[in-house]
C-alpha cells in the first residue's frame, strides 16, 4: 500500500492523464500519417497522370515515351527509388519494369493506391487506367507508379515527433507542478506538525491554525475539541484529587489522634471505648474512600473505559433491594418495589447503574425515620424509562435542592452519618447514561409537604438479540 501523499496524488493525476496523453499521441500519429500518405499519394498520382498524358497512337498501336518530369515529381532527399510500369489490356509492356505485381493492374476504380513489398522494400503504388480511342479501336492502358517510403517515413516523423514531445513535456510539467505544489501547500501542515512537536508535554492550550488551508482546518478543530475534552478530564481529575485530599485529611487526623490517645490510656474500659470509636472512624473512612472511587468511575463513564450495553432495570432493582433490605429492616422501614411493566431496558453500564440505585435507596433509608416508608417505582413514559425513589422522611427544603448534587454538600442533621457524595454520584451516572434526575416533595393531596421523591429518566433501548 502506498502511504506517501505525494505518490498517491500523482497516481490520481497519472491515471486519467496518461491515457489521455496516449490517446492524443495516437491521434496525432494518425493525423501525421494521413498527411504523409496524402502528400506521397498526390505526387504518385501526378506522376502517373504525366505518364498517361504521354501515351499516343503510332501506326495503330499505343506507344509511350516517359518524360523526365514524371519522375522528377518523385525526387526526394532520402533517395527514394521509383518504379513504374505501363501495360496494355493485351499484356503488352509499353514501358517500365516487367515484373510488377499483376494484381495491381486495371483496378476496378481508378486511381487506386496500394502498399506492397517489392524488391525487398516497402513500396507505395498508384494504379491508374487511361482509355484510348482511335481508328474505331478502344483500348485500355494501365499505368502503375511506385516509390519507396523513406521520405514518407521521414515526413511522418517530422510531423508526429513534435506533437509527441509536446504531450510528454505537458505530462512531465504536470508531474513537476504537482510535486512542487504539494511541497508548498503541505508546508503549513508541516509547520503545524512542528508546532505540536515543540509544545510542552503538559500544555493543553488550543492549537492555532495559522495559514492552514480551509480544507485542513477541520483537523485543527477536531484536535482542539479533543484538547478541550482533555482539559475537562484533567480539571475533573484535579478537582477529584483536591477533594479527596481535603476530605481524607480530617478522618486520617482523627484516626491518628484516637490512636495516640489510646496509647496513653491505662484504663482498659476507656481504651475499649476509644478502640470502638477508632473502628467507627475506620468504617467511615472506608465508606468515604469507596464513595470517592465510585465518583471517579462515574465521572469517567462517558469514556470507552466503561463499555455500555443494554441493562434490564427491573431485575437490577430487585437485586439492589435484596442487598439493602437488611438496612431497612434494622430501622423497621417498609421498603417496597412497584412496577406495571414487564421489562425496562436502558443503555448503560450495569455496575454504575446498580451503584446509582443503591445510593438513592441508601439515602432514602438513611434519612427516613424509623417505621417510615421507602418505595421504588419503575414506569415507561414514551421512549423513556422513569425510575422513582420516594420516602416519607423530612425531605429537602426547596431552596437547597439544587445544591444537594454538589460534592460533599450535606443536608443532614448534626451527628447524622454521610459523606455528601451520594447524589453527586447519582447525577454523574445519570448524565453518562444520557438521562435526567430531578427532586420533588413526596406530599400527596392536602398533606403537608414532607418526604422526597427522586425521579431518574433514562432513554429506553431495545433488548439484546437472543
Amino acid at each position: 500500500m502506498i502511504v506517501s501523499l505525494r505518490l498517491r496524488l500523482l497516481l490520481w493525476l497519472l491515471i486519467p492523464l496518461a491515457p489521455f496523453v496516449a490517446i492524443s499521441a495516437s491521434l496525432s500519429y494518425r493525423s501525421a500519417r494521413q498527411t504523409a500518405d496524402l502528400i506521397q499519394d498526390h505526387a504518385l498520382l501526378a506522376s502517373a497522370q504525366v505518364i498517361a498524358g504521354a501515351i499516343s497512337w503510332q501506326d495503330g498501336v499505343p506507344h509511350v515515351s516517359v518524360p523526365p518530369a514524371a519522375l522528377e515529381l518523385l525526387a526526394s532527399t532520402k533517395q527514394d527509388q521509383v518504379y513504374y510500369q505501363v501495360i496494355t489490356d493485351h499484356d503488352k509492356l509499353l514501358a517500365g519494369r516487367p515484373d510488377f505485381p499483376k494484381a495491381l493492374r486495371f483496378p476496378r476504380s481508378s486511381p487506386a493506391f496500394h502498399s506492397i513489398e517489392y524488391d525487398g522494400q516497402a513500396l507505395r503504388v498508384v494504379s491508374a487506367v487511361r482509355t484510348l480511342y482511335d481508328n474505331r479501336q478502344l483500348r485500355s492502358v494501365a499505368i502503375m507508379v511506385g516509390q519507396t517510403i523513406r521520405s514518407h517515413d521521414q515526413m511522418l516523423a517530422d510531423l508526429w515527433h513534435p506533437a509527441l514531445q509536446r504531450q510528454i513535456a505537458m505530462l512531465l510539467l504536470a508531474i513537476a507542478l504537482v510535486v512542487i505544489g504539494l511541497t508548498m501547500e503541505l508546508r503549513p501542515l508541516m509547520n503545524l506538525k512542528d508546532q505540536l512537536a515543540m509544545r510542552d508535554a503538559t500544555s493543553l492550550s488550543p492549537i492555532k491554525p495559522g495559514q492552514l488551508q480551509l480544507e485542513l482546518r477541520p483537523i485543527v478543530e477536531a484536535l482542539n475539541q479533543t484538547i478541550q475534552r482533555l482539559n475537562a478530564q484533567v480539571a475533573a481529575q484535579k478537582r477529584f484529587i483536591t477533594d479527596a485530599a481535603h476530605q481524607l485529611r480530617t478522618p486520617l487526623t482523627l484516626i491518628d489522634s484516637q490512636i495516640q490517645f489510646a496509647r496513653r490510656l491505662d484504663d482498659e474500659s476507656r481504651r475499649a471505648e476509644v478502640m470502638q470509636a477508632l473502628q467507627e472512624s475506620s468504617r467511615n473512612m472506608t465508606d468515604l474512600t469507596n464513595k470517592l472511587l465510585l465518583l471517579s468511575q462515574a465521572e469517567a463513564a462517558n469514556t470507552t473505559a466503561f463499555l455500555k450495553h443494554p441493562v434490564e432495570l427491573i431485575a437490577l432493582a430487585a437485586s439492589v433491594l435484596e442487598e439493602i433490605v437488611d438496612l431497612a429492616q434494622r430501622k423497621n422501614i417498609d421498603l417496597g418495589f412497584d412496577t406495571a411493566i414487564e421489562q425496562a431496558w436502558v443503555m448503560g453500564n450495569q455496575a454504575l447503574l446498580s451503584a446509582m440505585l443503591m445510593n438513592l435507596v441508601d439515602n432514602a433509608i438513611r434519612y427516613t425515620p424509623a417505621n417510615g416508608k421507602v418505595t421504588v417505582t419503575l414506569a415507561c413514559d414514551g421512549g423513556w424509562i422513569e425510575l422513582t425513589v420516594g420516602d416519607n422522611g423530612p425531605g429537602i427544603p426547596a431552596e437547597v435542592r439544587d445544591r444537594v448534587f454538589e460534592r460533599f454538600f450535606r443536608n443532614a442533621a448534626a451527628g447524622q452519618a454521610g459523606t455528601g457524595l451520594g447524589l453527586a454520584i447519582v447525577k454523574e451516572i445519570v448524565i453518562a447514561a444520557q438521562g435526567t434526575v430531578t427532586l420533588d416533595s413526596s406530599a400527596r393531596g392536602g398533606e403537608q409537604a414532607r418526604g422526597l421523591t427522586v425521579t431518574v429518566r433514562l432513554p429506553s433501548c431495545q433488548p439484546p438479540p437472543g
